[in-house]
């Protein structure tokens, strides 16, 4: 049985039948409750995709993310759904594997497929090929650090804050030589988190030397080469490189992971020879020994609010053609062990 024929049945409009369905407190209570009977009695369940199109709605959402292997960008995606199923829509999860042309076929597909709104994570599209998809006339959001962020509603995580607290937190740990292992992506993040570790350095009066900085892939085999190649460029013969490299700072604790193995690997130990922190707050970073310090991301609040943002402007068209919304969130320092704080006063687990 269809809308249709429950309407017949009820001897009422199609239209009425859809009040009932849509917003029942519109529909007065004896018309509602004779309706609802013939639809319960019928078992009568409701195409929700066609009712979309009907309200040309499909209560569907996309969201692009890089990859799935990081728990970080999971994190953001489960914030994102847990807005979307509040407000009874699905959630297309498109991974783009880093690639931007699979990234701009995926935002293709979604479009095609009339998606209500888009949600881009830690997007690198130009401005021209965003600019298209304005064009589209669909409500986008951006997740993380992108060069065409200003035009967009957007969510961010003020990292390069986050960095300058974790680099004085070492400094006065009593730590002078601080490396540095550099993931490569998300590309724009990792360098404010690199420009916070410079600012550090130039407001102490210590000079960023090269040596100190070593780019790497963003996961544990990456810290873990990377660390070996610098602890191998600093150690004379006979020597350690505890004796010109205090600490390290990785922009994820993934790559943080690769490191805490490299040194102890060398016959190192944390935080005695070198200290380690990391950039993320993993969840396996209070497993690890020792326990990781780390500068906490809120990555399930930021796919919150780039949802909320999302709906926003689907709910209300008005907002598409204002002022975009920029929303930034601020880190929070874990200490714990692995940083070498004496006292470990505030060790947060």
């Amino acid at each position: 049985m269809n809308i249709k024929q429950i309407a017949e049945k009820a001897g009422v409009s199609v239209a009425t039948v859809s009040r009932v369905l849509n917003h029942p407190e519109n529909v007065a209570p004896a018309t509602r409750e004779k309706i609802q009977k013939i639809i319960d009695q019928e078992e009568y369940t409701p195409n929700w995709f066609a009712q979309g199109l009907n309200f040309n709605r499909t209560k569907t959402i996309g969201l692009v993310i890089p990859h799935t292997i990081s728990s970080s960008y999971m994190e953001i995606a489960n914030g994102i759904e847990e807005v979307a199923r509040q407000k009874g829509y699905i959630t297309f999860m498109c991974n783009m594997e880093k690639d931007p042309q699979m990234e701009r076929e995926y935002i293709g597909q979604l479009i095609t497929r009339k998606v209500d709104g888009i949600i881009l994570m830690y997007s690198s599209l130009t401005e021209e090929y965003m600019s298209w998809i304005k064009g589209e006339n669909i409500p986008m959001v951006l997740i993380g650090e992108n060069v065409a962020r200003p035009d967009y509603n957007s969510v961010i995580v003020d990292c390069r804050d986050g960095a300058v607290q974790m680099v004085a937190h070492l400094i006065e740990c009593g730590h002078d030589s601080i490396g540095i292992l550099c993931g490569r992506d998300p590309e724009q993040e990792v360098s404010t988190i690199l420009q916070g570790y410079k600012n550090v350095f130039k407001a102490n009066g210590k000079e960023v030397s090269p040596k100190y900085i070593q780019h790497v892939d963003n996961n544990i085999e990456g810290g873990y080469i990377g660390m070996k190649k610098m602890i191998a460029a600093m150690t004379s013969p006979g020597g350690k490189p505890a004796d010109q490299l205090d600490a390290i700072f990785a922009t994820s604790d993934e790559i943080a992971f690769g490191a805490m193995d490299a040194i102890k690997d060398s016959g190192l130990s944390i935080p005695e020879d070198i200290a380690v922190a990391g950039f993320g707050n993993n969840k396996m970073s209070n497993l690890m020994e020792p326990k990781l310090t780390t500068v906490e991301q809120p990555f399930r609040l930021m796919g919150i609010y780039g949802a909320r943002l999302l709906f926003d402007l689907i709910d209300e068209e008005s907002k598409r053609t204002g002022r975009p919304e920029h929303i930034t969130l601020k880190t929070k320092m874990r200490i714990r062990k692995s940083c070498g704080h004496k006292d470990r006063i505030g060790e947060m687990f």
